[in-house]
């Protein structure tokens, strides 16, 4: 699943992978690993610095677990806000993806861990991502989606991984597995990646036309057509064994590099195999910091953040806030090493004498709470908790015993077990209405006091796996009255799940046992929050998104919060004028209330520090010095990609360059609600000048400019200086699709109340550069430039002129 084969003659061990990019998962599942926020989260930051640190962390978590290859990180473009895995990229724009991924990459490296980047490539959105085709322009590809990849081979990335979908563009039309002018001619001829080429997990559809378009190692194996398939080709003279020399080679380099190649002369390991001893405490520390500096004030009218030194009485609301969403869904799940909760930070951070209420008020899940099996009794043995029996394809029972615990999954099955039967008397104790039910994936049949509640017949493959629906099932449920008299035994519920048997994955059974209670309604629960709120001296409201709408495997059908968490806002803003909303999602939504609130701040997938860092942030022990990676729009109905669904097998990326904000900086696009790279951070800041030194007159030399800026408020703080390339009118008018701005560079500054510092931003030549599809080379038009230096794309600040003059 997760290694290459060892071949012990030559020396050759094991290369042990695993995912991904919120951490360093142990792929034998043994072990926790610490939890980062999402990547969105780190781009945030704007930070290379910190970004560098956070690569030695993988560094440390990948030899704690054994792992010399992390698959990450995932430098595809936030293309469309609703795609599914828009929280695992870094940003809409590739020199900001580019620069922390290649920050991240080459200090896990130079401690001697390999990192596999991914997904090579326009593989930017969920909805039938194994099937799609991606229809780009070569100039699209180029200058947008081919760029962070491009970035990263250059700075020595060790691995790249290719995509499942596939790509009309770059000269032919193919899987990505199979693209030889992208994956053979521009990544390894032109670009001189002398890296691995690893396939997606199950991506790989042919023998002969994978080998030839340069795929390297499929995984996982040997399942799959690499597996009997390819020394069948060899034999027949399909594919010629000198076509293979150079796989090998770049397995065998890969092994090297990871120190899993031992020389034949003394046995000894080459490459480089760092040990970074690290505690839990350490990767704590860096993780709260990462958090908190990530965090983005969106608005702060009133000044509410960082709190009033004096004690306060803090009303704490909302299901995030009781249960945060600490990670999206799918493939880069991660146990975690801890979880902070926001109520035991705050408790622990606030002066003596401060109260916080916690109060959930909003429903933002589909399906009900698990099923507590306290409550349950084998029906067979009457012994207390669950009764689990595997079956064969004749129905006949193999195994069975009794559970006290089920986290909803079977993995010890057989290759001889069809079916896992579940029978459970669940005791009803409560008067009122109770929801019950089952979550699964493929053939099934649940029953409660043999009434049907769910039936399919539908066999689950690996395709299940692909599209993460066996991460989160929405549960079947049915609703039964409790406590009525006679029924004390309680109800029967039974549940028949197929056994998975997926090509290339491990066997498994999913069975989500879910109940609510009956209780209070939603409104009821509402009206406790807004009382919480109106007695409380500051209110702090926390909503976002799920595991049900943020995955790996599907992606999102629109930008509302889900549930009822808007009206949860609408009254906390009516009881108490004082309210900060904290939004804890990875990707963009809809904020219909904005405008209405006087303090908002965007918190990310948080990770394992997610109630340290805000409580941090908060208190003021940390400034919240994040900026927007990507646009948050104002309506749905304004974003340039709304949407990622395939027409007719076809993902056409007709907005072209216009990817991200730069389709927002177009005349007559509305107006976001807070554009490319905003951030208020906690103090203020007066641009006071720029400088250009380097070679302004020279082609293809990188430039600088110096920029000061001078803080002007009361605290401490962190500017994020960016620097956008406008075409002077002239340029713009000779290439109408070039975009209105793009970021040419940026850089982070330091500066105590009233100091004046100055920062210096890199603009790369390439910022000026365009691709010539017709001379398939790179060009510099000829012409004025003007580099503009400010807080956010829509807040710039200063200008300098930057002349290029033709190329020789």
């Amino acid at each position: 699943m997760w290694a290459t084969t060892p071949v012990e003659r030559i020396g050759l061990d094991r290369v042990l992978m695993t995912d991904g990019p919120v951490g360093v998962r142990d792929p034998e599942a043994r072990d926790s690993s610490a939890m980062l926020p999402a990547p969105s989260a780190l781009s945030a930051t704007w930070d290379v610095v910190l970004a560098r640190r956070v690569g030695a962390l993988f560094a440390a978590e990948a030899r704690r677990h054994d792992v010399d290859m992390v698959l990450a990180p995932q430098v595809n473009l936030q293309r469309t806000p609703v795609g599914g895995r828009h929280f695992e990229c870094y940003s809409e724009d590739p020199h900001l993806t580019a620069e922390i991924a290649v920050a991240l990459v080459v200090a896990a490296q130079q401690r001697g861990v390999g990192m596999c980047v991914k997904h090579y490539v326009a593989n930017d959105s969920e909805t039938d991502r194994t099937r799609y085709l991606a229809r780009v322009d070569e100039r699209t590809l180029r200058e947008a989606y081919l760029a962070p990849f491009e970035r990263l081979v250059r700075a020595g990335a060790w691995s790249v991984m290719g995509a499942y979908s596939g790509i009309d563009g770059g000269g032919a039309t193919a899987p990505a597995l199979e693209h030889r002018p992208l994956l053979t001619g521009v990544l390894k001829d032109e670009w001189g990646f002398d890296g691995l080429v690893v396939s997606d997990w199950v991506a790989t559809g042919s023998v002969a036309a994978a080998v030839r378009g340069g795929l390297d190692l499929q995984m996982p194996g040997p399942d799959g057509p690499w597996g009997d398939g390819l020394l069948a080709a060899v034999h027949a003279d399909v594919v010629a064994e000198s076509e293979l020399d150079d796989k090998v080679r770049r397995l065998l380099r890969l092994a090297h590099r990871v120190g899993r190649l031992r020389l034949p002369d003394d046995g000894t390991t080459a490459g480089t195999r760092v040990d970074t001893p690290r505690t839990a405490e350490d990767s704590s520390a860096l993780l709260r910091e990462l958090v908190a500096r990530s965090t983005v004030v969106l608005k702060d009218d009133a000044g509410l953040v960082p709190f009033a030194a004096a004690p306060l009485r803090v009303a704490l609301l909302g299901a995030h806030a009781v249960e945060p969403f600490f990670q999206g869904g799918g493939s880069s799940f991660v146990v975690p090493d801890r979880l902070s909760y926001p109520a035991d930070a705050l408790r622990e951070t606030l002066l003596a004498g401060s109260v916080v209420d916690v109060v959930a008020g909003s429903r933002v899940l589909r399906n009900p709470p698990e099923l507590d099996l306290t409550r349950c009794t084998d029906p067979v043995t009457g012994e207390p908790g669950l009764r689990v029996e595997l079956l064969d394809a004749d129905g006949r029972v193999r195994r069975a015993r009794t559970r006290t615990s089920w986290d909803g999954w079977a993995h010890d099955v057989g290759p001889h077990d069809v079916t896992l039967r579940l029978r459970a008397r669940v005791r009803l104790d409560e008067p009122g209405t109770h929801e019950l039910g089952v979550g699964t994936v493929g053939v099934h049949r649940v029953t409660v006091d043999g009434r049907l509640v769910s039936a399919g017949d539908v066999v689950a493959r690996e395709d299940v796996i692909l599209a993460s629906g066996h991460n989160h099932p929405i549960a079947a449920t049915t609703l039964v009255e409790g406590a009525v008299e006679g029924a004390v035994e309680g109800v029967l519920l039974e549940a028949d799940l197929q056994v998975v048997h997926p090509v290339g994955y491990d066997r498994f059974v999913r069975g989500l046992l879910v109940h609510r209670l009956p209780g209070p309604s939603a409104d009821d629960e509402l009206a406790v929050a807004a009382a919480a709120a109106s007695a409380a001296d500051v209110a702090v409201v926390v909503v976002g998104t799920t595991h049900e709408v943020e995955s790996e495997g599907f992606d999102r059908t629109g930008l509302a919060l889900p549930g009822n968490q808007d009206e949860l806002v609408r009254r906390v803003l009516a009881a108490n004028p004082r309210t900060v909303v904290v939004v804890n999602a990875g990707a963009p939504v809809v904020l219909p209330w904005y405008d209405d609130a006087p303090a908002v701040l965007w918190g990310w997938l948080p990770g394992q520090e997610a109630g340290t860092a805000l409580a941090d942030v908060l208190t003021g022990a940390t400034e919240p010095s994040g900026r927007l990676p990507w646009t948050l729009p104002a309506r749905e109905a304004d974003v340039p990609v709304p949407h990622a669904v395939p027409a007719d097998g076809v993902v056409d990326y007709a907005e072209g360059l216009d990817v991200g904000y730069r389709a927002w900086e177009r005349p007559g696009a509305p107006a976001p609600a807070a554009p490319f790279g905003h951030g208020l951070g906690w103090t203020t800041w007066e641009y006071e000048g720029a400088t250009l030194t380097g070679a302004p007159e020279g082609a293809r030399q990188d430039v600088e400019l110096r920029v000061t800026v001078r803080n002007t408020g009361p605290r401490p703080g962190r500017e994020v200086v960016q620097v956008y390339v406008e075409p002077g009118a002239e340029v713009a008018a000779a290439d109408p699709a070039r975009p209105v701005r793009w970021l040419g560079g940026f850089a982070v500054a330091d500066a105590a109340p009233g100091e004046t510092v100055t920062a210096t931003v890199r603009v790369p030549a390439r910022a000026l550069e365009t691709w010539d599809v017709a001379a398939g080379a790179w060009t510099t038009p000829p012409g004025a430039y003007r580099l503009r230096a400010g807080r956010s794309v829509r807040d710039l600040r200063l200008d300098v002129e930057l002349v290029r003059r033709t190329e020789i």
